[in-house]
């Protein structure tokens, strides 16, 4: 049975009331090491958007399309993550050669998007709600969006912090986690506004 909720609402819900990463907790790695200036989280989160979005369009083909038909649902994981790991190579190569500089700043934490657990996530979602195409699509788009909102959103305030009188024992990741959980509890606010299904 196809899930009733329309592709617009799934995808503003995606990105503000049930965020993958500030209510799901998926891909705080990445999220905390990368969010230390802007155009660095700008960079990953318009490359995690991007994968996030194709990747979600590609499992799903390959799950109603392959897996389904020949009953080999019980591989979705492994499949998943090819397409992904795939997929990911590509955009790393793209970047590499258009962008040095954000391929140097990203570092060891492009080829990471290949195992980022929010866009694994997305994908599972997916299926668990049995999304259609459109569906999904909307809903990979506003999950990277909604990851790029929170990464950016961490990156301002974490260079705002530099000049703050901030205790010695909370400098670095201390404050970095506190402000994360306080950005956390402000998207769960709105998290019951719409269910997913």
């Amino acid at each position: 049975m196809e899930n009733p909720l329309s592709a617009p609402l799934i995808f503003f819900a995606s990105i503000f009331t049930n965020n993958i990463l500030l209510a799901n907790f998926l891909g705080m790695c990445s999220f905390l090491a990368i969010s230390r200036e802007i155009p660095s989280a700008v960079g990953l989160g318009l490359a995690v958007t991007f994968v996030m979005t194709c990747t979600t369009a590609l499992n799903y083909l390959v799950y109603h399309y392959l897996l389904v038909p020949f009953q080999l649902v019980h591989f979705r994981f492994i499949a998943f993550i090819v397409v992904i790991a795939a997929f990911v190579q590509l955009v790393e190569m793209v970047i590499d050669r258009y962008s040095p500089r954000l391929y140097v700043v990203l570092g060891v934490f492009l080829p990471l998007i290949t195992v980022n657990c929010a866009i694994l996530g997305v994908c599972l979602f997916m299926v668990i709600r049995q999304y259609n195409f459109v569906q999904s699509v909307a809903y990979g788009f506003g999950g990277g969006l909604g990851w790029l909102l929170a990464i950016v959103a961490l990156a301002g305030i974490r260079e705002k912090l530099k000049k703050a009188p901030i205790p010695k024992a909370l400098e670095g990741p201390g404050i970095s986690l506190i402000v994360a959980g306080l950005m956390a509890l402000s998207f769960m606010a709105f998290s019951g506004m719409i269910s997913m299904g």
